[in-house]
């Protein structure tokens, strides 16, 4: 969670390493893929440090201007995410549609590609859904609740995960199956 400045800069920074080239001027000049999916992840954590802080006279129109931006790109991007809920070192390669839900905990240095669904099973039911760090999401994948996925896992494209994953490994398939262990 970002509380303080030095959490802001921390995440921001993170999540700039993560992608290829991290100069937004150069990245707008260009047209590139990844300048939107950038835009909207920086005004995402500004968007929590101002959330999670307490609210006065001083910081209300900073809170409301990220408010309402994050709304904006959320809408522009065709990407729905919610504060609070991704760990620093977020990387969306490309815009398109994702849609990744106000229960999900996604651990840090995640990868997660367009069309990628995290939802739940049932209408109503809990589902909690924890991804772990390092992992990589590819295009297609639907992960539905309540799951968890462990440490440095890679979902293959298409897959439609909803039962448990254990760490380092491959995983794909409808459902998804353990296709390979990392080493």
């Amino acid at each position: 969670m970002i509380k303080t400045r030095k959490d802001l800069k921390q995440f921001i920074q993170a999540d700039s390493k993560t992608r290829s080239g991290s100069n937004m001027l150069i990245k707008w000049v260009t047209r590139s893929d990844d300048y939107l999916p950038s835009l909207l992840v920086k005004c995402l954590r500004k968007y929590e440090y101002y959330l999670n802080r307490k609210r006065n006279i001083y910081n209300l129109f900073p809170y409301i201007w990220y408010w309402w931006n994050f709304r904006r790109l959320r809408v522009k991007t065709g990407i729905m995410l919610f504060p609070n809920t991704i760990g620093e070192g977020l990387n969306l390669v490309h815009p398109g549609f994702r849609r990744i839900a106000v229960f999900s905990h996604i651990g840090k240095n995640c990868t997660i590609l367009p069309n990628v669904l995290i939802g739940r099973k049932n209408p109503g039911e809990k589902a909690d859904v924890f991804i772990g760090g390092n992992c990589y999401i590819s295009t297609g994948v639907t992960i539905l609740g309540p799951v968890t996925i462990g440490n440095n896992v890679t979902i293959a494209a298409g897959a439609v995960v909803t039962k448990d994953v254990p760490d380092n490994c491959i995983v794909g398939g409808v459902p998804a199956k353990i296709l390979k262990y990392k080493k």
